[in-house]
């Protein structure tokens, strides 16, 4: 087992990284940028580097400077936690190169993962069900009116290097298609440095579900059930539940295998999550992260796993040591992300915390860098806690929900607490009757 992890990331995901380092009797070193210089997970950490200033292209995506960090703390592995550089291949074949253990996959499959056409491929070489759509990129808006015609509207124009919903257009029609054409390769040379496009058939209302997975170096396979994140806004998850409300034993059972079959195919280790959209009783495969999930919490809370243990164990080289019939799952968890957002404008809204209290007792867990007097800087993610909320039953789940966000107290930000206390009183959020576009449907008024 390792001696010393250093953790390249911040905020919630460092700290949680952290904790799990600490139970296992293992030292944690936190990196940081200057504006992160008095954050928990570097209170907390037996060692901290600062690794440049604020901005993240000059601290945390600075790969020399975060693996300078590492020999000279002489850590044995880097954790990556979510975002920055946890799906960077480059890095983790740098971090390796390097002689130390990268957390996570290996290179080549984060490269075969990050690109969203050859995902595609490697997914149906693997056995997964896909959306209908283009072999390959789309070269011309000729080559796209064509595929479209084809297919039928509407269609969905996705970038190759994609995430967070940049370079995704929907289009209805071929108007609407030289449009959204353009403006999908303008957005995605800006966001990524890479315009190429490809085309899918729009599906008018799924269900975004994922299935997490861990795989050893041994070749022992498990998933840990279903994650439903249709709850979303601009293509950014807002609230996840597991199990999903939509699926029952059968599909349940029917995508899960499908998942540890594939993954056994492709020869994947370490933790992953396949993502699918779900309509008419069919799944279609979108893409894998090849990380940890932000919402992976709500695994834990019902199947009783510890996802980062077992990331860091997996890279050890040890075995899962228990099998697919060993993995039982108990109730439903629902995770609120709590953004540092206006809940109307959703501008950002960075600030000094004054007051804050968290909710608590039974099945209610908060994971959150947060203090009082934390000063929330304006150069990262807004997302600054995520509630997660655990009960025997659904139902029950939502009324403990309820009560946990009403003791909720963060001051001097604004956040996205009404936000969630709106969604879950909505009646078709409690009936589950909801898809991909209800979110959006109802923030918008």
């Amino acid at each position: 087992m390792f001696d010393k992890i250093l953790i390249a990331n911040r905020g919630e995901i460092a700290l949680r990284i952290h904790r799990a380092c600490r139970e296992m009797g293992i030292k944690t070193v936190a990196v940081h940028s200057t504006a992160d210089h008095d954050a928990m997970h570097v209170r907390l950490a037996d060692e901290s580097v600062c690794i440049g200033p604020p901005p993240a292209r000059d601290s945390y995506l600075n790969k020399a400077a975060i693996i300078a960090a590492a020999i000279i703390t002489n850590a044995d592995a880097i954790h990556p936690g979510y975002g920055f550089l946890s799906e960077n291949a480059d890095f983790a074949q740098m971090v390796e190169e390097h002689g130390i253990c990268f957390i996570g996959p290996t290179p080549e499959h984060i490269r075969m993962m990050g690109d969203k056409i050859t995902a595609k491929h490697a997914a149906k070489e693997a056995g997964l069900p896909c959306v209908p759509g283009s072999d390959g990129s789309v070269d011309s808006e000729e080559s796209a009116q064509e595929l479209a015609k084809q297919m039928g509207f509407p269609v969905l124009i996705k970038a190759t290097a994609g995430g967070g919903g940049k370079g995704m257009k929907h289009a209805n029609s071929p108007e609407e298609l030289s449009d959204a054409f353009r403006f999908a390769r303008s957005e995605a040379k800006a966001a990524f440095g890479n315009p190429e496009v490809y085309m899918e058939k729009y599906l008018q209302t799924p269900r975004h579900i994922e299935i997490q997975i861990l795989a050893d170096n041994h070749g022992a396979v498990v998933h840990l059930g279903e994650r439903d994140c249709s709850l979303q806004r601009r293509h950014q998850k807002v609230l996840e539940e597991a199990p999903s409300p939509a699926l029952n034993a059968d599909a349940r059972e029917r995508i899960g295998q499908i998942a540890c079959q594939a993954i056994r195919r492709l020869g994947y280790r370490n933790a992953g999550t396949l993502e699918f959209l779900y309509e008419n009783g069919e799944f279609y495969f979108i893409e894998m992260n090849t990380r940890l999930q932000v919402e992976h919490p709500i695994t834990e809370a019902i199947c009783g796993i510890d996802i980062v243990r077992e990331q860091i164990r997996i890279a050890a080289g040890a075995p899962l040591g228990y099998e697919q019939a060993d993995v039982r799952f108990s109730g439903h968890a629902i995770e609120c992300r709590i953004n540092a957002e206006d809940p109307e404008s959703f501008a950002p809204s960075p600030g000094r915390i004054g007051g804050f209290h968290t909710p608590g007792g039974l099945g209610v867990r908060v994971d959150s860098g947060l203090y009082s007097g934390y000063m929330v800087p304006p150069h990262y993610d807004s997302m600054i806690a995520k509630l997660i909320v655990h009960g025997g039953t659904r139902n029950e789940c939502l009324m403990r929900l309820r009560r946990a966000l009403g003791e909720f107290v963060i001051e001097g930000v604004k956040t996205t607490i009404p936000l969630q206390k709106r969604i879950i009183s909505e009646a078709d959020f409690i009936n589950g009757d909801y898809d991909i576009h209800w979110l959006q449907k109802l923030v918008d008024g």
